[in-house]
């Protein structure tokens, strides 16, 4: 089963960290990080739980 991935809203403040490290699977929305459509089965990626250990507002949430 893959591991899922998800950005909280009532978290995110914009930092950019996560488009940066994943771009294929983050984007800006409205200057908020965002999960691309279709992408949310992209916790397995090594960038994506990179991105998830060094957004400063620990915004991304994987879970199983």
């Amino acid at each position: 089963m893959s591991t899922k991935v998800s950005i909280d809203p009532n978290l995110c403040y914009g930092s950019g960290e996560c488009v940066h490290r994943a771009p294929s699977v983050f984007e800006f929305v409205d200057e908020y990080g965002v999960v691309r459509p279709g992408r949310a089965d992209s916790g397995d990626d090594p960038r994506v739980q990179e991105a998830a250990e060094k957004c400063p507002s620990q915004a991304i949430l994987l879970t199983e």
